[in-house]
């Protein structure tokens, strides 16, 4: 039995004992690097741990401990509270607002973890204060940043057109965008109508004074005319609140304007925060996710392993040389999509569509189409608690929810991570090389 061939049956058996067994995934993976790198690959201790994934354990600590703060002194709710009077009270609308919000930024330019990170931590607070699905919340999220990267000057785009024509190979960046957008929009309107969407719509039309109540005690106008006193549990404007908006407005810029590294600009802001207010940060330190965090970067570390290591590529060539190329064309799809609901999606963009390359020149199968599919598979997947964007946002889950979001978009994530390549394939490959 072949090294490559070890080493996914351990992945799976990793898998198959933390679902059995209460034990942290991450630390039964983290096991396994050592115990696969230094027994089945034969390499060092260090060249195991040079997979882990550091980036993003700065990026999930530094975002999850600043927005703590920002919860413990009312930034959150105040922020909240003014979504729902941007919306006019119907809450049903948010989640859509906050897909626009992600498309649009990473649309732009961002890179898709920054806006997950900045959008994520006040779209799940505003789905615990209003009985919003937090999964419905946070897959919209995820999608609406992955649907704007693949604009033309989108780094998803950029990076898979470079590739495209790097490669020699027939392009088309608005079909490219147009069909990844309407995937992650249609995979965002599966989960508002599974997950409590309609429950939400019916609520906001059988509920007609949430919106008069809301601006009423905020000590606007109502919608009868009439106005109540402010309530005074309602979160308003002090120094410290002011400034960690400030704080939130200049990890925004750097991250987004900037190109600034979104985890340590998060940690900078923390840490300012914690030296103006320190009573205000007891405890922030303790709800970091470290679950999450462990979790996520042992599972990353081993499939950095295998990348490191060979494995991906093995399979890659494997296809490469299947005879027919309509299989193949749906295989590197499918390999697409698994490996990036573990790993780096820009990484699997610009590794597989050259593998592709071989058969495509043949003229079975359109380069277009195929291109396209590849990388909408391999990017709706982010929605994996496993990738970054999902991690982020099983991290600012509320805590008594953390375990069911997480749960719920593994279940999720492997699911889009067979559906997606399927319907892609058919949709957009098959055609082509039928004509």
């Amino acid at each position: 039995m072949s090294a490559e061939v070890i080493a996914l049956i351990v992945l799976v058996l990793v898998f198959l004992i933390a679902t059995v067994r209460s034990i942290n995934m991450g630390a039964l993976a983290l096991v396994a690097a050592f115990v696969v790198g230094t027994a089945v690959f034969g390499v060092k201790v260090t060249d195991v741990l040079g997979g882990f994934p550091a980036n993003l354990f700065v990026i999930l600590v530094g975002v999850t401990y600043l927005f703590a703060l920002a919860k413990n002194n009312g930034t959150v709710d105040w922020i909240v509270h003014r979504a729902v009077i941007a919306v006019r009270g119907r809450v049903a609308l948010m989640p859509w607002v906050m897909f626009v919000v992600c498309a649009a930024i990473t649309a732009i330019g961002a890179a898709s973890p920054a806006a997950v990170a900045i959008v994520a931590p006040v779209a799940m607070g505003f789905a615990a204060r209003y009985r919003i699905n937090p999964v419905m919340m946070g897959l919209m999220v995820v999608q609406g940043a992955t649907g704007g990267s693949f604009s033309p000057i989108g780094i998803f785009g950029a990076i898979t057109n470079g590739v495209v024509d790097k490669s020699h190979l027939p392009g088309n960046p608005a079909v490219l965008f147009f069909s990844a957008i309407g995937a992650c929009a249609l995979i965002s309107l599966i989960g508002f109508l599974t997950l409590g969407g309609a429950k939400l719509l019916q609520r906001d039309r059988e509920s007609p004074k949430v919106l008069a109540m809301t601006l009423a005690r905020a000590g606007a106008s109502a919608g009868d005319g009439e106005r109540e006193p402010a309530d005074d549990a309602l979160p308003r404007l002090d120094a410290q609140r002011s400034l960690t908006l400030a704080g939130l407005a200049v990890l925004a810029v750097g991250a987004l304007v900037f190109d600034l590294d979104i985890g340590f600009l998060a940690l900078a802001v923390a840490v300012v925060l914690t030296l103006i207010f320190p009573s205000a940060a007891r405890g922030t330190v303790d709800k970091i996710s470290w679950g999450t965090v462990l979790l996520v970067g042992g599972i990353v570390t081993y499939v950095s392993l295998l990348e490191d290591q060979g494995t991906v590529k093995w399979l890659g060539d494997g296809v490469a040389h299947v005879g027919t190329p309509l299989l193949a064309a749906f295989l590197i799809c499918l390999i697409g999509a698994v490996v990036s609901a573990f790993a780096s999606t820009t990484g699997i963009l610009g590794a597989l569509i050259p593998l592709a390359v071989p058969f495509l020149q043949t003229g079975q199968v359109g380069a277009v189409g195929l291109v396209t599919a590849l990388a909408i598979s391999a990017s709706v997947v982010d929605c994996s608690p496993f990738s970054t964007n999902g991690a982020l946002v099983v991290a600012n889950a509320d805590v008594a929810d953390r375990d069911n979001v997480f749960k719920r978009l593994m279940t999720w994530g492997m699911t889009i991570m067979v559906v997606a390549p399927v319907l892609c394939w058919t949709v957009l490959v098959v055609p082509g090389s039928l004509s």
